[in-house]
């Protein structure tokens, strides 16, 4: 069995995003970027999968500019087999993005798609959905344990009233959330390996995917500056702002 997964290129999550000055976006110039957190989480999880011999290949696939070749690539030293290249704009939409991972999984023939229940720019959340959709695949979404058989994936879910624990038919596609596993680091060995292994370029007109945006971004701004606190001096005190300033009670 192939195993697919779409990693992103987004800002590291350690650094503080700023939004640029004519509030159009946010700056991604001189900016360190890094692999989406959450779709690290899905490479190691493939990974794991074809260590205990339930897979035979790991491929990776990027959409974005061609520093997206370097996403690929870190996915490559923790251990994926190889990858798969899109170039199109850094902004590309969450449906244009399912869209051409649809036709890339159509034409590769995986039998199980592991990816990131969201990125951590947009996070938007809808990709994997759009995409099982798509491909008239099962879908479990926000996995914190999955374990394969033969038919069908068992898929732990996170959900607001705790887990839930499903069955679902394979091929499918599998959202990952944060406590699924805990990403492996690249061991210097396997970087110098991963700068050998194939990454094939394909052109999103090959793919027939109209990626025109359907969406404008009117402005972006910073969250309001939060206001300092105050200490009251007795309960008395406190119970009259809440009632006179806060109206919360």
């Amino acid at each position: 069995m192939k195993i697919l997964v779409p990693v992103k290129r987004v800002i590291d999550y350690n650094i503080k995003v700023r939004v640029k000055q004519d509030q159009s976006g946010v700056e991604l110039n001189n900016v360190k970027m890094a692999m989406n957190p959450f779709d690290e989480i899905a490479v190691e999880q493939a990974l794991r999968i074809k260590e205990a011999g339930d897979a035979d290949e790991v491929v990776l696939v990027s959409i974005g500019p061609t520093q997206s070749q370097e996403t690929i690539r870190t996915g490559l030293a923790m251990g994926a087999d190889r990858g798969i290249y899109i170039e199109a704009p850094h902004e590309t939409e969450p449906l244009s993005i399912a869209k051409l991972l649809a036709r890339v999984a159509e034409q590769g023939k995986p039998g199980l798609i592991i990816c990131g229940k969201q990125a951590i720019d947009d996070d938007s959340n809808q990709t994997g959905q759009m995409m099982s959709a798509f491909l008239g695949w099962s879908q479990a979404t926000f996995a914190s344990a999955i374990s394969l058989t033969a038919d069908n994936a068992i898929v732990t879910r996170e959900i607001d009233g705790g887990l839930e624990t499903i069955k679902v038919k394979m091929p499918a596609v599998i959202t990952v959330d944060l406590r699924l596993n805990e990403p492996r680091y690249a061991s210097l060995p396997n970087i110098m390996k991963a700068k050998k292994k194939p990454i094939d370029t394909l052109a999103v007109e090959e793919l027939g995917v109209d990626i025109t945006a359907r969406l404008s971004v009117l402005k972006v701004e910073e969250p309001a500056v939060r206001e300092a606190g105050i200490k009251v001096s007795s309960v008395g005190e406190l119970v009259e702002k809440l009632q006179e300033e806060a109206k919360v009670i």
